[in-house]
């Protein structure tokens, strides 16, 4: 169970600020969905990069490129609905969390870390479902989510499925080898299990 706690606290500082940045205040919404600003050109690079990175350090710095790239709305006020919900996820106020982010999921459904960022909300209020269904948002745009996928694990161990949650650890680590809390989760799940099928 603590090593649970760690993984939901690892997912949980990964939807939160690295940094302050002073933004003017911008209209909320604009008349229509904006065009992702994500390169999926880069990203796949990313991911390819990422895969094959040699330690940790060098796993990280593109871990943290991907975040980077993947946080792109193509839009000031979808940016401003994200940083709210992180505000507010940063402050504890799980349920203002997710209004920002489903405000920001229904401007902007096709915006993966719209949904990813409302998961993690739920999650963190203890709504399994809802987050479940934000996860399969996230995975069925975008399957090498590492970040979605170690939620899912989560998920899935703590509802008592622990085969469901290795594959998922599983997927993760082939996307990022090196996410600790990943493979901690992978060696205590897989002992478990040793002579056991699978």
């Amino acid at each position: 169970m603590k090593a649970q706690g760690r993984l939901h606290n690892r997912i949980v500082a990964a939807l939160l600020p690295r940094g302050r940045i002073v933004a003017a205040l911008l209209p909320l919404f604009l008349a229509c969905a904006p065009a992702l600003a994500q390169d999926a050109a880069k990203l796949d690079d990313l991911y390819t990069r990422l895969a094959q990175a040699q330690d940790a350090g060098e796993g990280g710095r593109i871990e943290a490129e991907i975040r980077i790239e993947r946080s792109k709305s193509g839009s000031p006020s979808m940016d401003l609905l994200l940083r709210r919900g992180q505000d507010a996820m940063e402050l504890g106020n799980v349920p203002a969390a997710i209004e920002h982010f489903t405000a920001l999921v229904d401007h902007a459904p096709d915006f993966t870390e719209g949904h990813f960022a409302r998961a993690v909300a739920y999650y963190s209020g203890g709504e399994i479902g809802p987050a479940l269904e934000d996860l399969a948002a996230v995975l069925t745009a975008d399957p090498r989510n590492f970040d979605a996928l170690g939620l899912l694990g989560a998920l899935l161990e703590e509802s008592d499925k622990p085969e469901k949650a290795l594959e998922a650890y599983r997927a993760a680590q082939a996307i990022h080898p090196h996410l600790a809390d990943i493979n901690d989760a992978i060696d205590r799940l897989a002992k478990t299990f040793e002579g056991q099928e699978l």
